[in-house]
């Protein structure tokens, strides 16, 4: 009797470090996904915590990444996925992100944009946000809104 107590507590003790090094492991390897996010967080920051950008797909991070290594600054996403807006438009996909790069020209960051391999639409605004995204290649420049209205009033006081 005593004999298969032992078997059975020797079995049990077997059986628990089994399970305990599964969840290491896998404590392990949450760990490491982790640290891959962050590190592909670095590659750009996000003006505030709203901004949506986790789905943004390898294709955009690797685009993002060649305008900061070009400029030599990481950009900062001002938008990212939102599920509203224009139909059609990448930021819905995902696929798009405006950003811009305090202390960098505009037009410095649409020439680095320009010769990342993988860019599709890039857009200019009068704000000076940058839109670039991974569709079909496109590019853009659009006042609009509050800006129109602004330049309508100098113009009227001239």
């Amino acid at each position: 009797m005593q004999k298969n107590g032992s078997i059975l507590l020797a079995c049990v003790v077997a059986l628990t470090s089994i399970f305990a090094t599964e969840t290491l492991a896998s404590r392990i390897h949450k760990h490491v996904l982790r640290n891959d996010k962050g590190s592909v967080a670095k590659i750009y920051t996000v003006q505030t915590t709203r901004v949506r950008h986790r789905c943004f797909p390898g294709k955009l991070r690797a685009v993002l990444s060649h305008i900061a290594r070009q400029v030599g600054r990481r950009p900062l996403v001002t938008s990212g996925h939102r599920s509203n807006g224009r139909r059609g438009s990448y930021h819905r996909k995902c696929l798009a992100a405006d950003i811009r790069i305090p202390g960098v020209s505009v037009k410095r960051i649409i020439a680095a944009a320009r010769s990342a391999p993988a860019i599709g639409g890039i857009g200019t605004y009068c704000n000076g946000i940058v839109h670039v995204d991974v569709g079909p290649r496109r590019s853009w420049h659009h006042c609009g809104g509050l800006a129109r209205l602004t330049k309508r009033a100098r113009l009227a006081t001239r």
